[in-house]
């Protein structure tokens, strides 16, 4: 009983120290605190990180999907070349946006950090990322319009399918 009862006072403090811990414990050693890697190489290299996941559920297929599937929806030459095309731009144009999303959040990190940080400078600095996320989440959304057009409606069907999406009622007429 005396080995039970010392094997339980040992063990329970452990428990008690392991559940004090914060889900954030090791997050403080990241470059950008409110950042993952994975996070900060997705804007990095123009990844899409969800954004424009409410088109693509609505059947507005984006270009980075669609070249990897273009064999299976049978694109056309001028199709191909306009998607790769469309892809380029929004990749452009979201890797210099990410870039600008980093500088603010690292710049909202250190200041944070240095203890520098007002009301003001917080308010300031929270509508700039904001903007950028929206701005990156537009160039994102905005692709996938684009792409639309670009598809006939059998061909968006097709993607749908490869990509592994429910048949629901998806005309939304001529493209």
């Amino acid at each position: 009983m005396k080995k039970t009862a010392a094997l339980f006072l040992t063990v329970i403090p452990c428990f008690v120290i392991a559940s004090d811990q914060s889900p954030y414990a090791g997050e403080e050693l990241r470059s950008i605190k409110s950042l993952s890697e994975q996070e900060i190489e997705s804007l990095r290299s123009g990844d899409g990180m969800g954004f424009a996941k409410l088109a693509e559920l609505n059947h507005f297929p984006g270009p980075k999907h669609v070249l990897d599937v273009a064999n299976e929806l049978g694109l056309s030459p001028q199709q191909l070349a306009e998607t790769k095309s469309l892809y380029e731009e929004m990749r452009r144009n979201a890797v210099i946006l990410g870039e600008e999303l980093l500088v603010a959040e690292s710049r909202l990190d250190k200041n944070f950090e240095q203890g520098i940080i007002s009301p003001e400078s917080l308010e300031a600095t929270l509508l700039e990322i904001g903007s950028l996320r929206a701005k990156l989440r537009y160039v994102h959304l905005r692709a996938h319009l684009s792409q639309t057009q670009l598809l006939r409606p059998k061909q968006i069907q097709e993607y749908d399918a490869v990509r592994g999406y429910s048949a629901t009622s998806h005309d939304r007429g001529e493209h």
